[in-house]
């Protein structure tokens, strides 16, 4: 396969791959015609890459759409599997809407600004003080159910399967799981109904590199998010993911057998 990057740090050691500089892109046109694959483009080169030059990137390109906006994310796990999402409300901010919010829903909730990541732009709401704060930062309100949790699950897919899973547990100062915010990797096992949650809403949704954030309140999986561009604290050696995304590529490189067999459509999980 020939491959253009532009993501050195992701694909370090990918075989037969060119770097790029995203900002340079233009001026390759050629070389990205060519190329079987293009692999972690920014969100900006999208249209041009897919639209304008025909490529096929990786992550796919739902992968950038949906996990480009948590509303855009929440409305699509709505859509799919909404039996599995956290109760949330999603209005504009204005005055009424702000009222409208507080006073429906149960205190106390979880607000977040659409394009934060890494644990960033999440607010417990417990005071009107708090919804003040946060109602400052936004254009648009994003309120979710609070679900009581010391832990979840990060869930990595890539391609079409599950490459490895594990339990984030809280931070010393509480409410965040997120590593990067002070959350602390557990590798127990993490149970199939939350695994396979993640695996059925990636291929329904056709995202092919995420990690997903997958809660479990009584022996029941709900879907938080997912970030396309996960990081690598809970993944081992880092050639493991190496190997997974060449092997998928190739797979998806290569003619499929219009006679061979299909796996039969799962099953939304349920609860342990």
């Amino acid at each position: 396969m020939k491959l253009v990057s532009f993501d050195i740090f992701r694909t370090l050691g990918f075989p037969n791959t060119t770097v790029l500089k995203p900002e340079q892109f233009l001026h390759h046109k050629e070389l990205l015609k060519e190329a079987d694959w293009v692999l972690f483009p920014e969100y900006w080169q999208l249209n041009a890459l897919v639209y304008g030059l025909k490529c096929r990137v990786f992550p796919s390109i739902a992968s950038y759409r949906i996990g480009h906006d948590k509303v855009e994310m929440t409305r699509a796990f709505q859509a799919v599997a909404p039996q599995h999402t956290p109760w949330t409300m999603i209005e504009a901010n204005g005055p009424r809407e702000r009222e409208l919010v507080w006073e429906t829903m149960v205190h106390p909730f979880v607000a977040k600004l659409p394009k934060a990541s890494m644990g960033e732009g999440v607010w417990l709401i417990e005071t009107r003080e708090d919804w003040r704060r946060y109602c400052e930062r936004t254009d648009v309100l994003y309120a979710q159910e609070y679900l009581p949790l010391d832990r979840d699950a990060r869930v990595v897919v890539v391609g079409d399967r599950v490459l490895t899973a594990y339990w984030r547990t809280q931070a010393d100062q509480g409410f965040y799981n997120n590593v990067a915010r002070g959350g602390r990797i557990d590798t127990s096992p993490v149970p199939s109904v939350m695994t396979d949650l993640a695996l059925r809403l990636a291929k329904d949704l056709e995202v092919d590199h995420a990690g997903f954030d997958i809660a479990l309140v009584e022996g029941y999986p709900y879907v938080l998010e997912f970030n396309r561009l996960f990081g690598n604290q809970g993944l081992g050696q880092g050639s493991e993911l190496q190997q997974a995304i060449l092997d998928y590529l190739h797979c998806q490189t290569e003619p499929k057998d219009p006679d061979g067999p299909t796996d039969p459509t799962p099953l939304w999980p349920v609860a342990v």
